[in-house]
């Protein structure tokens, strides 16, 4: 991956991820709101306000609290909480109701499928930006058959609209490598508040490196939240599967089969509109959907509709204000538990008619 600014990831880091470091307490500087700290002892901010990490066993857990009008609940105290892990009570040692910042990644399908025109997903990308706080940074990746990283993650509203207005529609979906890479080549090495923002039809085509299952697993282990925006594009790939194969024109010299196509659209001569082609059954399109069910069911986001230009502009406002709208509480487990194994997460709130969504649970991570 290209580090420096706008690259492409011709080539993606090893599946097997170098050692992550222990996980660690997060301090933030706190402007507004009520924090309380893990134990007296801990270090100081630095005068930019940066995030001090030290290693320890905490978990931290984004909550949002609503009421039956799924309006969110702003005012309440550590008292109000309780969390249990496997069923065992456990003591919260951080609490923080404030709206910290966040480092949002902005994860973008521009394969052939998508049936937004590439402008309508631009200036809903945009304007999702816009609403964001000064303070939160973007990540901007793109993907089509390759993975591209447009911009790191950056407050500078204006770098991140020239990385959303400088992605291409292209062949080829690999989305799982795409998740793959955002979650353990970026935001693992990213402390404080997170989240994945995802747009795609869910359907990879092209992956070989990375596939659901490692995806699913490993946002358990991320802290971070995912918003995949899902728009269905099944009736128009069997459209234009059913269509008859034109053979394409003679092209005086061959292409070689490492370059894209010089058409400004895709001919079918094979993928979509070839028989038994990838990424174009009733089955295939239900495992998309399941996926990114689980993905946001298992970090305690949301899964949002897009069908219209109207649908998509506003699944990414609700995903602005959600993200402005979160408790965070953190914890000691009080039993040890080794690397690899799940740990069930139950949040409750001690208030009458209101609706709790966090991440269900976790998987502990190597130290």
């Amino acid at each position: 991956v290209n580090d420096s600014g706008t690259g492409k990831a011709n080539k993606r880091p090893p599946q097997t991820a170098p050692t992550p470091p222990p996980p660690q307490k997060i301090i933030a500087e706190t402007q507004t709101g009520t924090q309380t700290e893990p134990d007296a002892s801990a270090p100081p901010i630095t005068d930019d306000g940066d995030v001090i990490r030290v290693d320890t066993n905490l978990v931290t857990i984004p909550v949002k609290v609503s009421d039956r009008r799924n309006r969110f609940i702003a005012g309440l105290t550590k008292e109000d909480f309780k969390v249990a892990e496997d069923g065992v009570e456990q003591e919260i040692a951080l609490f923080s109701n404030e709206q910290q910042p966040f480092t949002v990644a902005l994860v973008l399908d521009m394969s052939y499928s998508t049936k937004f025109k590439i402008a309508e997903i631009q200036n809903a990308a945009v304007a999702f930006i816009a609403q964001l706080r000064p303070n939160d940074k973007v990540l901007v990746v793109s993907f089509d058959q390759e993975i591209y990283v447009l911009c790191e993650a950056t407050s500078d509203r204006q770098v991140i609209e020239k990385a959303i207005r400088s992605t291409k529609i292209s062949y080829g979906t690999s989305l799982y490598e795409a998740v793959d890479l955002v979650m353990n080549a970026k935001l693992k090495k990213i402390a404080g508040r997170k989240a994945i923002v995802l747009f795609t039809d869910g359907v990879d085509t092209t992956s070989r490196q990375a596939h659901d299952l490692s995806n699913l697993r490993d946002a358990q282990e991320l802290d971070a939240l995912i918003y995949p925006i899902q728009y269905d594009t099944f009736a128009d790939v069997q459209a234009l599967k059913n269509k008859p194969v034109i053979a394409p024109p003679t092209i005086p010299s061959p292409i070689p089969s490492k370059d894209k196509s010089p058409f400004p659209f895709p001919i079918p001569i094979s993928g979509v509109g070839t028989p038994g082609s990838q990424g174009t059954t009733a089955e295939e399109y239900r495992k998309a959907g399941e996926y990114l069910n689980e993905m946001a069911q298992r970090t305690g986001g949301t899964v949002f509709q897009a069908d219209t230009t109207a649908n998509l502009s506003q699944a990414f406002s609700n995903i602005a204000s959600e993200l402005r709208e979160f408790y965070s509480i953190g914890y000691y487990p009080s039993e040890e538990a080794k690397a690899g194994k799940k740990r069930k997460i139950k949040v409750r709130v001690n208030k009458e008619g209101v609706a709790v969504r966090s991440r269900d649970s976790y998987v502990v991570g190597k130290k």
